[in-house]
Order: C-alpha cells, then sequence, then structure tokens
C-alpha cells in the first residue's frame, strides 16, 4: 500500500516521518511526502494514489490540518489518520468527518499494521493504538508497550523527505536523535503527560538511547548520501547519561569529526562535560533556564534545578569557549513581574549569547494546563492556540500585553544591557507593540547571522559574505524582495523564503 503524508513545510527534517516511514518500509509498504503549501498538491495526491493519507500535528495546527484532511479525502476517498501530540492529547479530532483514524502515542507499529490490514481489506478497527470514531462515539482501542530498542526500529528513512524537497536535502545542517523520552516532570513538556498519563511508564523505562555505535552508523550513512557539513543534535537532555556522553565523545571526533550543538540541562551540567564535548566538535550549547525565580521555575515549572546550576553551568560553557544560548519562559501562571525581569537579569549576568525566549502555552494534558486553571487564569480554547509559541500567549493575563512586549525585547535588552533601565517603561507602550515585534525580528535575524558565523568558522567556509554585518544585509534584502514580490504577485511558497526560514526556527528549538 501507499502511504502518503501530508505535512506542512517545517524549518527542519521531520524525523518522526522518518522513523514511521522507517517501519511502513520494512512491512513492505511505500511510503510518498507531500508538502504544504503547494498551488499543485491537489494533482500530485491524485498521482500518488493513496491507500492511506497521514497527518502529523501539534495544537495550534489542527484548524489547519483539518482543512486539508477534508479536501483530501473529497478528493481521494482514502481513509486518513492523525498522529503526534494534538490527536493523542485531543483523541476527540476523531469525531470530525475528516478524520478516521487517530493513532495515540508511538505509530511506529501502529500505523504499518493499519496500512496491511487496510490492504488485506481485513479489520482495520481491531489496531492498538488507534482510536476511531461510531456512531458519533469515540472509541479507544488499547495502547501497545513502549518501543523498548530504538535500534531496533532502524534508521530513520529520509528519502521520501528529502526526495519530495530538495530545500531539506540540500541543506548542509541535519538533525539528528539520540535518545527518546525524558526522565523529568517539568509542567509545561509534553512528556510527563505522555509517560505517566498515555503509558504509565517509569522514568527509565521511558527515557531510551540508542547505542553510540548505531548513532554514528546513521550519521555516517547520511554523509554518504547527501550534504552535511553540521549536526543538531535535538535531544532534550543531551548530557542526561554520563556513560554515554563519554563513549560518545571519545569515539565521534574519529568517525564523524564534523561541528555540533546540544542541549543541556544545567543541573546535570559539569565542566568535565563541557570539557568532553568541546573536544568531540561542540561550538554551541543551549541550557534551559526557563526562569531566575526559584518560587517560578522549581514550583511552577518543575525544573528542579537550582540559581546556582544555571549560574554554574553557563559559566562551563563559556570557559570552553563554546556559543552560549539560552531557553527562556515568560508567562507563568503567578509570575510577577519582578520575576520575568529576575529572568531577563539572569541572562544579562551570565553574559549569554544567544538568549532564546518563549511564551509559555498550556497545552493539552500538561500539568500546567491544569494549574493555570486552577489559579483562576482563563485559557483560550485549544481552536485558539497560536501556531507560533513566540508571538502571543493563550493565557488571559490582565498584563498580557505587557508579557509579549517583554517577549519581544528580551533578545535585545539581554545584548544591550544597558538599556535596562527602560524595560519598565518600554513593556507598559501597548502602542508600540508592533515595533518591538519588528525590532525582535530584526535582532533575531542578526543572532541567526552570529551562529551562521560560528557554524562557518568551524566547518571552515568563514568568509566576507558569512560576517554577521554582511549575512544580515542579505537577509533582510531577499526578504524585503520577497515580501514587494507578494504584494505584487501574491503569496505563493517559496524556496527561498523556507531557506532563510530554516535558518532562523532551526537554531530556536525549544527543549525542555
Amino acid at each position: 500500500m501507499r502511504v502518503v503524508f501530508l505535512q506542512k513545510y517545517l524549518p527542519q527534517e521531520m524525523l518522526g516521518i522518518a522513523c514511521l516511514s522507517r517501519t511502513l518500509k520494512d512491512a513492505g509498504h511505500e511510503v510518498r511526502v507531500l508538502f504544504l503549501p503547494d498551488p499543485e498538491w491537489e494533482t500530485k495526491l491524485l498521482v500518488a494514489n493513496p491507500g492511506l493519507i497521514a497527518f502529523s500535528l501539534t495544537t495550534g495546527d489542527h484548524r489547519f490540518y483539518l482543512k486539508v484532511a477534508e479536501r483530501a479525502k473529497a478528493l481521494t476517498g482514502a481513509p486518513t489518520i492523525f498522529g503526534g501530540p494534538h490527536p493523542t492529547f485531543v483523541p476527540d479530532i476523531v469525531l470530525d468527518d475528516a478524520v478516521d483514524f487517530v493513532c495515540r502515542g508511538e505509530g511506529e507499529r501502529a500505523l504499518p499494521e493499519l496500512a496491511t490490514q487496510l490492504e488485506l481489506r481485513d479489520d482495520p478497527y481491531s489496531v492498538d493504538n488507534l482510536s476511531y470514531a461510531r456512531d458519533g462515539v469515540r472509541i479507544d482501542n488499547a495502547l501497545r508497550p513502549l518501543a523498548a530498542s530504538l535500534d531496533g526500529l532502524g534508521f530513520p528513512d529520509r528519502d521520501p523527505i528529502y526526495s519530495a524537497a530538495s530545500i531539506y536535502r540540500e541543506c548542509d545542517r541535519k538533525i539528528f536523535l539520540t535518545q527518546r523520552g525524558c526522565l523529568y516532570n517539568c509542567s509545561f513538556c509534553f512528556h510527563h503527560a505522555w509517560r505517566d498519563k498515555l503509558y504509565h511508564a517509569k522514568p527509565k523505562e521511558y527515557l531510551r538511547k540508542r547505542s553510540v555505535q548505531h548513532v554514528l552508523e546513521e550519521i555516517d550513512r547520511v554523509r554518504s548520501l547527501y550534504p552535511l557539513k553540521f549536526i543538531h543534535f535535538l535531544d532534550d537532555i543531551f548530557n542526561v547519561d554520563e556513560e554515554w556522553l563519554a563513549e560518545f565523545c571519545d569515539a565521534y571526533p574519529k568517525a564523524i569529526g564534523l561541528p555540533f550543538d546540544v542541549i543541556l540541562r544545567t543541573n546535570l551540567t559539569t565542566r568535565e562535560h563541557m570539557t568532553q564535548l568541546k573536544r568531540a566538535g561542540c561550538i554551541s550549547a543551549r541550557l534551559a533556564f526557563e526562569a531566575a525565580s526559584d518560587r517560578v521555575r522549581n514550583k511552577i515549572y518543575r525544573k528542579g534545578t537550582s540559581l546556582a546550576d544555571l549560574k554554574n553551568s553557563s559559566r562551563f560553557v563559556k570557559d570552553e569557549g563554546i556559543r552560549l544560548t539560552t531557553l527562556n519562559l515568560l508567562g507563568a501562571p503567578g509570575a510577577t513581574l519582578q520575576d520575568e525581569l529576575a529572568t531577563l537579569q539572569l541572562n544579562v549576568d551570565c553574559k549569554v549569547d544567544h538568549p532564546l525566549c518563549s511564551l509559555l502555552q498550556p497545552y493539552p494534558e500538561t500539568d500546567i494546563n491544569d494549574m493555570t486553571r486552577d489559579m483562576g487564569f482563563a485559557v483560550d480554547a485549544f481552536d485558539r492556540f497560536p501556531e507560533k509559541f513566540n508571538r502571543t500567549t493563550s493565557i488571559a493575563f490582565e498584563r498580557r500585553h505587557e508579557i509579549e512586549n517583554l517577549h519581544k525585547l528580551f533578545p535585545i535588552f539581554v545584548r544591550f544591557p544597558v538599556l535596562m533601565p527602560l524595560v519598565r517603561p518600554a513593556i507598559k507602550r501597548r502602542s508600540l507593540s508592533k515595533l518591538y515585534l519588528a525590532l525582535y525580528l530584526l535582532w533575531t535575524e542578526y543572532l541567526v547571522c552570529e551562529q551562521n558565523q560560528t557554524v562557518a568558522q568551524a566547518t571552515k567556509t568563514a568568509s566576507f559574505g558569512t560576517s554577521p554585518p554582511v549575512d544580515l544585509l542579505r537577509r533582510v534584502s531577499a526578504k524585503t524582495v520577497l515580501k514587494v514580490r507578494e504584494a505584487l504577485f501574491g503569496r505563493r511558497f517559496s524556496k527561498q523564503r523556507l531557506a532563510l526560514q530554516m535558518e532562523e526556527d532551526t537554531i530556536a528549538h525549544t527543549g525542555g
């Protein structure tokens, strides 16, 4: 059977689809990917003649995918299946006529089994992990156990993604994952809900690491087939296992030798970790600060870290000459303005190179969603959640505009601390919100240019054109031309637009 994934263009290749493609092909099925927007997607879908149409989505995206699924079903008559965080935690989406099945949790075994059942015209409603609707009632099948061995799933199959979109194939910065799951209980993250509410698994059962050898073999295979000069490891916590980290840092330089970046947990990060990572080729590290206030960080966000952890880990990163990126989260229920400003000051004190800041979104089934409502804050309906977590907050704070303004100015004030006395009066100005957004977008562009230069220096491709001021001029000019073109001829998909967005958004990964 031919399974077709309909997927928005995102700033990075979708490893979830690649993992599903691996197990589908191993079960004898064919996989294709069609990316949106594409003015010819309907024609391409008809030519593909799918037996099953699959979608992976998050909260905020779901409205878009429901419309696409409705049209796709009308065109082909093929059944549709929704998977990913939103359908898993809001399985009632299967009650919509556009959705035939929902896959709850991991889909590597459920999706091939469904495709086989459909191909054999057997009973597709018996497949574990699936939800479906009957007479207007949602029915949930049993949930099969978590995949115990990630090595046993094989290498993610990127070929359908790269065949459908040369922008991903030709990009020489690619995404890799070395693990699945998390040990920790951050209230805003999907992991605790996935682990505790869905699978009822113990933390050590939920966190699964690939062997170092398996990871290195995948990287080497990708490098032999596609351009590859820099690696983004997008594991939520790269240093969660000290023995694994030591083995990786010893083997990686000899087997691969490409520069890379990682996300680290502050209370696990030691000076020895940073020395090991530096020798292995790490040029950039992201630390999840979230908040400076112990009450916000540990009582509300449940990070389980100390202020000393944040400061010490930052110093260890900087001492090795590694670019320091931080992940910060504004808009916690019960946080005061002073709490938010303390997070800003912490980034200033730690001399952060690249401060990334998000606005809290209380996503479905996360504990922060319940906490927010229990504290008396109204939360937008899921259908009103923003597609982008870094534009608006979905919590109805009385001072919502101040939080959103602080978010836009946050990275600017961190890098220009002389402006700190202006923070309080600046964020009160509702009338300047659009100006702040413009400044935020421009400064974000510059930070991306700095990161580009770091990568260029590590890959020995630095030149006059990669210097941040020149690169910024290139990016801004390209976007201006695109805006003018869109104003004259209408908004259409542009590979140039996506390439620019990939540079910006891949860096802005939200770790936990």
